[in-house]
């Protein structure tokens, strides 16, 4: 029997598993690993795989059977952190934002940051003004098509591509003019360089949005960027706080703080309200590591966080790769031949994809369409008119927080950093990539609400093929209307943590002098001659209690007991 066990144990550590990884340019990495296999191991594969020295900002991502996000940690087993019954299907995606792009050593890192944030552009996180957006648009038309040729390029080419999520034909014929006019003759590599130095100028470069509600329960996203803590909300940037600012980072239950020291001594603490405590956690722990990255000078200063004060409460996290500054030595450092790369060029991505075909179809009827537009069009102005009872920053990152209450709204809206204008609003970075049937046609609807082209038939083979799509959705369709009643909620949600809280400490003061009377009776009562309860018994400090204290009050319970014993006899 011991030896059956014993093989079976050894067939299940011997068990190999299945994952799928998909990569920036949609392709797909395949691969097996054992059971005890960790996250480093997988994360090397695929950086062999693709000839990437410089690979410590980027990460691998999967999504948990409740749809919420994780960053898979390297120092875990792979297979104890996927929830998800194998095959493991996960992203490789930009996990640090590189502060200056166009300084990375090697071409190849440069292409795969590249590919990130095209696809955060066509996801609608990179968000920007039509002059910005029809540049960034022209150069990734560069990248993949070359120069402008009459003959290969007719008239309206540019609103063949699907660059944002959503298009006007002022905004195409504005990216076909850049492209005709100022970038013939760049290579695809220059055209790339360019185009990461123009998004780096933005406010929202970097930003992967955690949809959350503020204390007056207006819809927001946080966000961590390569400078600091940012909170948008529509499309503006209402808060941005640099790191060197942010002195602490908790979460309990579904609640975020954010605890903020400035210049002239004056102490913040910043509070937001995630969907799920799942969701909280992720962005605590994307939180610690972010700050560790970009703040830290080396990986020796990383510590140890909790995310309560108590020992007995809450979770306990510890960034474990490298820092920034390290990261920059390290590859100033690289020599070698620059590896060869094979760019994707026109082949359609399913989840980002560069060239469209075939006719724009809608199986959904016009006053249907109308309906969910009216619904999806006024959750999303709630959203850009909610008023800001928090302080707000200004354009600049380096300025201070502007007074809040001294001014009328008109004015504290000018004061927040306009990151998009009507012609390219946020209105779909709100919306989740499809997983379902219904998340689906939601967002056929959006796209065709806006003016942007979309094949169903390219969704739904989006869907079908792509398990790891749901990664880029993140929960944010929750954040598109904010429910009534928030502050009530929130202030209700406060209470019960307090009263959880006391209850809990309560428990583990009653539980620990349970065990303290336990030990003492053992040590007074029992015979155990172990050289541990001997030496303690010995000692003239047990001995004057043992003597002075514990002995009478034996003996005055002992008395109570049997008068309570001879009372209930004789009744």
């Amino acid at each position: 029997m011991l030896s059956r066990w014993m093989s079976g144990s050894s067939r299940n550590l011997d068990r190999e598993y299945n994952c799928t990884v998909r990569l920036l340019d949609d392709s797909e990495y395949t691969c097996t690993i054992q059971r005890d296999a960790k996250g480093q191991y997988l994360f090397d594969l695929l950086c062999h795989h693709l000839n990437l020295l410089e690979k410590d900002y980027f990460g691998i991502r999967f999504v948990d059977p409740d749809k919420q996000r994780h960053w898979l940690e390297f120092t875990k087993s792979v297979v104890k952190q996927m929830r998800a019954q194998p095959p493991f299907t996960m992203c490789f995606r930009v996990k640090f934002y590189p502060t200056d792009p166009a300084a990375l050593k090697e071409e190849i890192t440069r292409y795969l940051v590249f590919l990130q944030i095209k696809r955060d552009l066509y996801h609608g996180r990179l968000l920007c003004k039509t002059s910005d957006a029809a540049l960034l648009a022209a150069y990734i038309l560069q990248a993949e098509i070359g120069d402008y040729d009459p003959g290969k390029h007719p008239e309206g080419y540019s609103s063949k591509f699907q660059f944002f999520p959503k298009h006007s034909e002022k905004l195409e014929r504005k990216i076909a003019e850049i492209h005709k006019l100022e970038l013939s003759g760049q290579t695809p590599a220059t055209s790339e360089l360019n185009f990461l130095r123009k998004a780096q100028t933005l406010e929202t470069y970097g930003v992967d949005p955690h949809p959350c509600k503020d204390v007056s329960g207006n819809a927001a996203f946080l966000a961590f960027t390569p400078f600091g803590f940012v909170v948008l909300q529509g499309n503006k940037r209402v808060h941005f706080i640099k790191w060197n600012e942010v002195t602490k980072m908790k979460f309990e239950g579904k609640t975020f703080y954010l605890y903020v020291s400035q210049k002239e001594e004056k102490k913040i603490v910043l509070t937001y309200f995630a969907p799920t405590p799942e969701a909280c956690k992720h962005l605590w722990k994307c939180g610690i590591e972010n700050q560790a990255f970009y703040k830290l000078e080396k990986s020796s200063q990383v510590r140890t966080v909790s995310s309560s004060n108590l020992f007995f409460k809450g979770s306990r996290f510890r960034y474990s790769g490298r820092v920034a500054k390290e990261v920059m030595e390290s590859s100033a450092k690289i020599k070698r031949e620059p590896p060869e790369i094979h760019r994707a060029g026109l082949v359609p991505s399913r989840s980002c994809p560069s060239i469209t075909h075939g006719p724009r179809l809608s199986s959904v009827p016009r006053t249907r369409r109308r309906a969910v537009h009216i619904s999806i069009m006024e959750g999303l102005e709630s959203l850009r008119d909610s008023a800001h009872s928090t302080p707000v920053r200004s354009a600049s990152h380096g300025d201070a927080f502007a007074a809040p209450g001294r001014s009328s709204r008109a004015e504290s809206s000018e004061r927040v950093a306009v990151i998009a204008d009507e012609n390219y609003s946020p209105a779909d970075s709100v919306l989740p990539t499809p997983v379902a049937e219904h998340s689906l046609e939601l967002m056929l609807l959006s796209r065709q609400a806006n003016g942007a082209p979309c094949s169903i038939e390219e969704e739904k083979e989006s869907e079908a093929g792509t398990p790891a799509a749901a990664e880029e959705a993140g929960g944010e369709l929750r954040a598109l209307c904010p429910g009534t009643g928030s502050l009530g909620e929130a202030q209700a949600e406060q209470v019960n943590k307090f009263v959880l809280s006391v209850l809990r400490l309560l428990l583990v003061t009653f539980g620990l002098l349970f065990v303290l009377l336990l030990l003492l009776i053992i040590l007074t009562e029992s015979d155990l001659d172990t050289a541990f309860f001997r030496d303690i018994r010995q000692t003239p400090e047990f001995e004057q209690f043992h003597y002075q204290y514990f002995c009478p009050l034996r003996r005055w319970f002992a008395c109570k007991v049997r008068a309570v014993v001879s009372l209930l006899i004789d009744t």
